[in-house]
């Protein structure tokens, strides 16, 4: 018996056996004719009666927009597929990112403080034979979901709010006035459908065609006790110089039961890319040397393991009218962040008074909802970061270029201040913090890149880094606008959003 499979036989729920059937997934997703089956139709007429203003589809995260909207005066039901419970590893984030919680009255102060039930510092970046700095709140704060969903329930229900448990979305017809839902066992219409089902949501298969991601994040990790030292955390850290056709990356946090430690890596969407397996086998073999423990003495709790693809054709504007992606759904996060909770979060205050501006406004046609979900140049420069971070599969490079590039681009951000720093680490990319960290980073280091990342990758990573310049001129110009000839009420704060958010501006105001 491998000690993978000594490992997680002895952890509740069968993860092995879940292990293997997310890598028949993951094999699936990397086949070059993924054909999805259709669930959004077109149909003609109107609906004699709506039953809800909103129709959300994925609990987990969707009930945070939920209860916002419920909140704003719209009447709103949430179906869940399975049971609407958070999950028992808590989510890292800063403490900063958790106030729109407060700001948008969805909980308490006094609940805010119990959802947290880790927080450490500092945590350390370091990479093999380079540097290694400390640094202090950025993703320190560990929240327990299931606490966290259980109190937004309870908000979303006294509100008024409908829960739809044990009821998976199946397919949606779009009329003129509204969409019909029909779920398992049950039809019902609204003005508006919420898809937050995440990356593998049926609807985002289809308007996407079946098409391979651009790019993939690999990560399996486990939850477990005995680590002699759990004081501190790591946001990402090698250990290794590049194997198998990939950089390994590595973070860990203190956990409410022990530590958890993630490997991670950043690749293409290649066929004769290795599974989740192999890299869960990479994970036991390496974890003893990077914690610094003796394997016998930890006692696993929980074993994770998934994989986020990521599409350069992102944020999904829907190609349908009254259907809205958002979140995972949406890609709305960078292709070097996980996205989830903490992309949920960033972009809740705009969504929610977006989408009840939308309501009241009827502004619900798929030109009207594609300015919720608008291009953001600031997530789109990060695929430059992707590529650097990754390896083609034919691909022949220094073993260590990788970890080079990274001392040195931390290195230099180190030296121009948290000001710089801790927005990047928190997946802000702005013009003017990338600017001066790209003219501090030795030459050396980055002309070796070009040949990894190639001539046509670079000139659009320089088209997306302009926009994100005359992005933050335009945010900066037009948030002492109140108006805009030509430009509806809806439709121009939709714009001064894309703005706001394209630019980074988000991280300040």
């Amino acid at each position: 018996m491998s000690r993978l499979e000594e490992v997680l036989s002895n952890i509740p729920g069968n993860p092995l056996a879940q292990l293997r059937s997310l890598d028949e997934r993951y094999t699936k997703l990397r086949q070059e004719v993924n054909l999805p089956p259709q669930v959004i139709y077109s149909s003609p007429g109107m609906l004699q009666e709506l039953d809800y203003d909103v129709v959300i589809c994925g609990g987990t995260l969707g009930i945070l927009i939920a209860t916002s909207l419920q909140q704003n005066g719209q009447k709103v039901a949430l179906l869940e597929r399975g049971i609407l419970l958070g999950r028992q590893q808590e989510w890292n984030i800063s403490r900063s990112e958790l106030q729109v919680l407060l700001e948008l009255d969805l909980l308490t102060i006094e609940e805010l403080e119990k959802a947290i039930v880790t927080e450490y510092n500092p945590a350390r970046i370091s990479f093999f034979q380079g540097h290694e700095l400390w640094v202090k709140d950025v993703l320190n704060v560990g929240v327990y979901p299931f606490y966290l969903l259980e109190k937004l329930k309870e908000k979303f229900l006294a509100l008024g709010g409908k829960i739809l448990e044990n009821t998976p979305f199946v397919s949606a017809s779009i009329y003129a006035n509204g969409v019909e839902i029909l779920a398992k066992g049950l039809k019902l219409s609204s003005r508006l459908l919420i898809d937050a089902m995440g990356h593998f949501s049926p609807i985002v298969q289809q308007a996407r065609a079946g098409v391979k991601p651009d790019g993939l994040c690999l990560v399996v990790g486990t939850c477990a006790q005995g680590y002699p030292k759990n004081e501190t955390g790591d946001l990402i850290v090698t250990t290794t110089p590049i194997l198998h056709q990939c950089q390994y990356f590595w973070e860990a946090f203190p956990a409410q039961n022990g530590r958890t430690t993630y490997l991670f890596t950043y690749i293409d969407a290649a066929p004769e890319r290795f599974s989740l397996e192999f890299l869960t086998q990479e994970y036991f073999r390496l974890l003893p040397e990077y914690q610094q423990v003796d394997f016998n003495t930890l006692n696993f709790q929980r074993f994770l393991s998934g994989f986020f693809p990521s599409y350069q054709n992102s944020p999904l504007q829907m190609p349908y009218s009254r259907i809205l992606a958002i979140g995972d759904s949406a890609a709305s996060q960078s292709p070097v962040s996980f996205g989830g909770f903490g992309a949920m979060l960033r972009h809740l205050k705009r969504l929610s008074n977006g989408i009840t501006e939308a309501l009241k406004t009827d502004s619900l046609t798929r030109k009207d909802l594609a300015l919720l979900q608008p291009y953001q140049p600031n997530l789109s420069v990060t695929w430059l970061f992707h590529k650097t971070m990754s390896v083609g599969i034919n691909q022949t490079i220094d073993p260590n270029q990788i970890n080079n590039l990274m001392s040195n681009v931390f290195l230099s951000m180190e030296k121009l201040g948290d000001e710089i720093l801790n927005p990047f680490l928190q997946d802000v990319i702005q013009f003017s913090a990338l600017s001066k960290t790209l003219s501090s980073v030795p030459p050396q280091s980055v002309l070796p890149l070009l040949p990894q990342i190639g001539l046509f990758s670079l000139l659009d990573w320089l088209k997306h880094y302009l926009a994100l310049g005359l992005y933050s001129r335009m945010y900066l110009v037009g948030k002492n606008l109140n108006k805009v000839p030509f430009l509806t009420q809806y439709s121009w704060h939709r714009w001064l959003e894309s703005w706001q958010y394209g630019s980074g501006y988000d991280y300040y105001d």
